[in-house]
């Protein structure tokens, strides 16, 4: 592993499947809501929220720092996967987390002062993951998901829940030096 300015989940590569990533990661802990979206406006709409929560709008006004990759995935039906700061989207709007610091679990948390914050503590978790570069887009967002869906196709595994849109840099960095990822949880272990 290499050295990280902002600190990450710890996970470790199990399988490459070409431009794909089999990991699995260690639990942690998210702080998440849930805003209506759209997709592309869903981490914009989230930010201030969660934001306050880590910079001290919570019981005790403890601070954290920030950490990475601020997730987003589709809200599904019953929560089962979760990410760092991830993205996901459905009917009911958008699951946007930021990945709490190593050792804060969601019983040792201050908790939130905003209602629409939750915390929870995330398992171990195998998931297949692609990274790509450059800001937003549905076109470029979509054609990832397709690769990664294709190699796990190829490969002859299984995904489970909503595909989780990953971003780690702040949003002053430059398109092509942006880390994006796109995970699958598997269904089966590789």
């Amino acid at each position: 592993m290499t050295s990280r300015a902002t600190e990450e989940p710890d996970f470790q590569i199990i399988r490459s499947l070409g431009d794909v990533e089999l990991r699995e990661y260690a639990a942690y802990t998210v702080a998440e809501v849930v805003v209506p979206g759209p997709a592309e406006d869903a981490g914009n709409q989230a930010f201030p929220i969660l934001a306050g929560y880590i910079f001290g709008k919570n019981k005790g006004e403890r601070k954290f720092a920030m950490t990475a990759p601020v997730t987003q995935a589709a809200v599904p039906v019953k929560l089962e996967m979760t990410a760092p700061v991830t993205q996901t989207a459905a009917p009911n709007g958008f699951l946007v987390q930021f990945v709490l610091p190593k050792g804060v679990t969601a019983a040792s948390a201050p908790e939130p002062l905003d209602a629409r914050v939750k915390l929870r503590d995330v398992s171990p978790e195998q998931v297949a993951v692609i990274r790509y570069s450059g800001f937003w887009s549905e076109s470029n967002y979509k054609e990832h998901l397709e690769t990664l869906q294709k190699a796990l196709r190829s490969a002859g595994l299984q995904w489970a829940g909503e595909p989780v849109y990953s971003r780690y840099n702040p949003p002053f960095t430059p398109w092509f030096l942006r880390r994006n990822e796109i995970w699958l949880r598997l269904a089966v272990t590789p």
